[in-house]
């Protein structure tokens, strides 16, 4: 029987083994989607104790704690952080066989040396030990990056903002590359007539662009997009719930967005039309600055109403959609691939149901001008579990090409989150150590070796043209 958490963890045999501990272990990480705060890393801020670090907008943690029975008092509310924290310790052991329980584990150890199951009974001990760690200075957020040995790591930001902390990380001796991500989902989120209104405002005031019409606001994104650019932003993203197919009539989008500017709310049509249009248009400009465009697709967020006005959004109300995804997904690549406007692109589904769909998609839109020039993205959000991770591994491996795929993420907004790239190495190169045991691939430790660096670090590293640290704008 092997011992929980030890050296082999998640490792099935010698080949497994071997392809980890000599190919993937050691590999920079390149962390080029994350929700960490910029600010929190050029401050450097030091966090006073693992409820901070771990629990501060984790909705993971809080889903489970809310499924065990804990009121909020403990999770978001007013408890004090050792209570919370022994409610999280309290909790542990009832995630056996979710991915927290590895997680917390794997974590505890990478960072701290705690090789101790978390329980009511260590709570205390736990707590202690590891809240005196995170004060001292190479448990700061910059020095948890270079525990880690991260790289890069990519930010998610809106287009009004000023990137003023990546300019001054940018001008530092930090040695870890913080990059910007564009993520306009509020620029198309036209449902709610004034805070879309409200936001371009915003918009307005940032770009130096009066917004009036549509083609106004696109020029004000054009001009953010330049911006972001120029501070060194090589990606955008898009959290969607679903791409659409256009009626042909109805208004023009730009007379819809002339009504939306006037306060009037939109027909469900109207809103599609509108969203599409933008989509679109943003994407066009993404392949003229050779950035990647990253979609996130199928989620249904905020679904619990009263919660939703009591904590706000992403306080861990949100679940897999069931969306039709192909048709209208073909679609819009299509119009830009017409147009020989299509970006190097990652489609991420949320709906497992959807795995082979974007296996196949990706190979519609490959045209040979760049290896694994369309993506199926990573195991995303309650994806990203072992389970997760073998099915989206093993269907890009039948539908296309493994050895050309851009690896692992964080996806998270906590800087304890890294050893979810070693989770998903040990499972890559078990899978391909599986093969190799049962004589499916053969036994060449160069090839397969090679592979997996390639997923680990190499591919990212040359898909996403991640220019020297020093940008110096």
């Amino acid at each position: 029987m092997k011992k929980f958490l030890d050296d082999n963890f998640l490792l099935d045999n010698k080949n497994s083994e071997e392809l980890y501990h000599n190919y993937a272990a050691e590999m920079p990480i390149i962390d080029y989607h994350s929700h960490l705060q910029p600010k929190e890393i050029v401050h450097d801020r030091k966090f006073e104790s693992i409820t901070e670090a771990w629990l501060e907008g984790d909705h993971y943690k809080w889903r489970a704690m809310r499924t065990n029975g804990i009121n909020e008092k403990y999770i978001t509310g007013s408890a004090i952080p050792e209570e919370k924290f022994e409610k999280w310790a309290e909790t542990v052991p009832q995630t056996v066989r979710n991915p927290l329980y590895h997680w917390t584990h794997l974590e505890l150890k990478r960072y701290f040396g705690i090789e101790k199951l978390l329980n009511k009974d260590s709570s205390s001990e736990i707590f202690c030990k590891t809240s005196e760690m995170l004060k001292q200075d190479s448990y700061g957020c910059q020095g948890i990056l270079l525990r880690m040995n991260v790289e890069t790591v990519c930010t998610t930001d809106d287009p009004t903002d000023t990137l003023g902390h990546h300019k001054k990380l940018n001008r530092s001796d930090f040695p870890v590359q913080v990059l910007p991500t564009f993520r306009p989902d509020k620029a198309y989120a036209v449902e709610d007539v004034s805070n879309y209104n409200t936001y371009l405002d915003e918009l307005t005031k940032v770009s130096g662009t009066k917004i009036n019409t549509l083609s106004d606001l696109l020029s004000a994104l054009e001009h953010r997009i330049k911006y972001f650019h120029e501070h060194g932003c090589r990606l955008s993203d898009h959290g969607i719930e679903q791409f659409y197919v256009l009626l042909q009539n109805g208004l023009s989008a730009e007379a819809i967005f002339k009504k939306i500017r006037t306060g009037t709310k939109l027909e469900k049509e109207e809103v599609v039309r509108l969203k599409q249009t933008i989509l679109h248009e943003l994407a066009k400009m993404y392949h003229n600055k050779s950035w990647v465009q990253q979609y996130h697709l199928g989620a249904i967020r905020n679904a619990n109403s009263r919660m939703m006005r009591e904590l706000g959004p992403d306080t861990g109300f949100d679940s897999i959609g069931d969306f039709a995804q192909g048709k209208a997904l073909a679609l819009f690549l299509d119009g830009l691939d017409a147009t020989n406007q299509l970006a190097k692109t990652v489609l991420y589904n949320l709906n497992p149901r959807d795995n082979e769909l974007i296996g196949t998609m990706i190979g519609n839109f490959n045209d040979g001008s760049i290896a694994g020039k369309m993506q199926f993205g990573s195991a995303w959000w309650f994806l990203d579990q072992k389970d997760g991770m073998e099915k989206q591994l093993n269907t890009l491996s039948n539908m296309g090409l493994l050895s050309r795929f851009v690896g692992m993420l964080t996806d998270s907004r906590s800087f304890l989150s890294f050893p979810r790239h070693e989770y998903f190495r040990r499972i890559l190169c078990n899978l391909i150590g599986k093969d190799v045991q049962n004589g499916e691939l053969p036994n060449d430790m160069k090839l397969l070796g090679g592979i997996v660096q390639n997923i680990c670090y190499h591919n990212a590293k040359a898909y996403f043209n991640f220019e020297s640290k020093k940008i110096h704008v």
